[in-house]
């Protein structure tokens, strides 16, 4: 697996392991370096893994405005948890990073879905990421 998938998917389970907890990302964040550095069984939490997750929560509000705004009939909170987490960071990464092609983004947060989520969930990722990224000029404006 790809350094930069390893990271993305470390990111989407510390988005993951926050809503579960009601913690924030940060906190979560915190919580997995302090355990990377004391427990040799769990691999360090690299640099692309904490510049997600900083990144996310940076725009945290702002993204999920942007996912009740745009996901048809869904209420965030009504969400599964594994996608709305799962689009909370390809949102970050797709309309604020660009160091990484729009397809790849998207393209990732689908594989994640497809492992972790429900059989309806990858097209329903792809579907609103793609919407994104045809208004990301206009997202990234409007901030």
């Amino acid at each position: 697996m790809a350094a930069r998938n390893k990271a993305r998917k470390r990111a989407f389970q510390i988005l993951f392991e926050a809503d579960q907890r009601g913690e924030s990302v940060q906190t979560v964040l915190a919580d997995w370096v302090r355990l990377s550095r004391t427990d040799d069984r769990q691999p360090p939490v690299g640099e692309f893994t904490m510049e997600l997750v900083e990144g996310y929560a940076q725009y945290a509000d702002r993204i999920d405005d942007l996912i009740v705004t745009y996901a048809v009939d869904w209420e965030i909170d009504r969400m599964p948890v594994v996608d709305r987490s799962i689009l909370r960071l390809g949102a970050y990464e797709l309309v604020w990073m660009d160091s990484t092609p729009d397809a790849v983004v998207i393209d990732e947060a689908v594989q994640l879905a497809k492992e972790f989520s429900t059989d309806d969930s990858p097209a329903f990722v792809n579907g609103l990421l793609a919407r994104f990224k045809d208004l990301k000029p206009n997202l990234r404006r409007e901030q």
